[in-house]
């Protein structure tokens, strides 16, 4: 049997007429920028992330950025974020200028450890930056309580999370301003790069649709110096599309997760916690186990492609080798780091496979 690690056939077959309708909508609109696609995604998004506002971006990065820029986060500044994340989330915080302070994770969650937060807060610790990893959400109750304690700003990265909650909250709506990816393999996936903000501020909202368009309101006049970070018209359109299906691709995902669980309940991989005030999209299913890279030779020559999220931690990639950070610096995030395991898990999974997958697992270690 051959399963790939992700396939979009499942989503996206039954929806290929409805996106050539799509398509030619825009097409035959000619307003390929910033047109009414855009404007009723922004609308569509918001309404789902329970939000007042949500602004189109050119992509997740892009989006963290503008976060980071209409809050005033710059040179000077410090940001924590978690210390084992997609690099992305600590590139942000250095295009803004500002300084990054990474924070260990909690060890069952893999979210950043409210506690570990507060230890690193000094003087010029401006923002909190929380990744809902996976899928799950992080203690966003804890995080928001701290940054209103000590003066602190909140941006969440919401890129891997669409649809989770934390005490019945949806992520991407407790920070200031949070930001959000549509990358094609994300829970909701664009047909290329786009990402957006979300937020209840009508201020920041204005303030992130004007840096996102070269800083501008009105066309030829400039209140700042921006960018152009626009989401591309066509993605937008197309993602509204996809809306329309996130509930029950979100709720396969869980359904095949449980069963993930209940065939591994029993086995000897550490299995994805689920922290009892957090929902989890299953964005990834991971699991942990010391003989890692071991087991995934050997799902993959059984026919098994599986990832590893992430095999670097970002404070030791070479981009940050000037930061002085050593093998030992972050000894939670460095373990998940050589232990972690991602399983194929995605809409349009059969329930055999993932029963073929889970028994290749119990093999493997019955025969060592």
């Amino acid at each position: 049997m051959e399963i790939p690690f992700l396939s979009f056939s499942a989503q996206h077959g039954p929806l290929k007429k409805e996106a050539m309708q799509v398509f030619e909508q825009f097409y035959d609109s000619q307003y390929y920028v910033l047109g009414k696609m855009t404007a009723a995604f922004e609308e569509d998004y918001a309404q789902f992330n329970e939000v007042k506002h949500a602004i189109g971006i050119s992509n997740g990065l892009d989006a963290l950025h503008i976060a980071l820029k209409v809050l005033e986060i710059g040179p000077g500044d410090e940001v924590i974020v978690p210390s084992n994340t997609y690099i992305a989330t600590a590139l942000a915080v250095e295009m803004a200028g500002a300084r990054v302070v990474f924070a260990e994770p909690d060890e069952k969650t893999y979210n950043i450890s409210p506690k570990e937060i507060e230890k690193n807060i000094g003087p010029k610790t401006r923002c909190i930056m929380p990744v809902h990893l996976y899928g799950q959400a992080c203690e966003m109750e804890s995080i928001m309580n701290l940054a209103g304690r000590y003066g602190l700003k909140v941006v969440e990265d919401n890129a891997q999370a669409h649809a989770a909650t934390f005490k019945g909250v949806k992520t991407g709506a407790f920070g200031h301003a949070n930001a959000t990816s549509f990358y094609p393999s994300k829970n909701v996936g664009a047909l290329g790069e786009a990402g957006a903000i979300t937020t209840q501020d009508d201020g920041l909202a204005y303030l992130c649709k004007v840096w996102r368009n070269y800083g501008s309101e009105k066309r030829y006049h400039n209140m700042v110096k921006g960018y152009n970070n626009r989401i591309d018209e066509l993605q937008a359109g197309l993602l509204s599309l996809k809306l329309k299906y996130i509930g029950q691709w979100t709720q396969e995902r869980i359904r095949l997760a449980q069963r993930y669980l209940s065939n591994l309940s029993k086995g000897p991989v550490v299995l994805p916690y689920i922290h009892p005030d957090a929902s989890h999209v299953f964005h990834l299913f991971v699991i942990r186990t010391p003989q890692r890279d071991a087991l995934q030779k050997y799902l993959d020559e059984n026919g098994v492609k599986t990832v590893i999220h992430y095999p670097i931690p970002p404070h030791l990639q070479e981009a940050y080798r000037s930061s002085g950070y050593n093998p030992g610096s972050f000894p939670i995030a460095e373990e998940l780091a050589q232990t972690s395991l991602s399983l194929p898990l995605y809409p349009g999974l059969k329930d055999e496979e993932v029963d073929y997958v889970s028994d290749l697992i119990l093999k493997f270690y019955k025969n060592r």
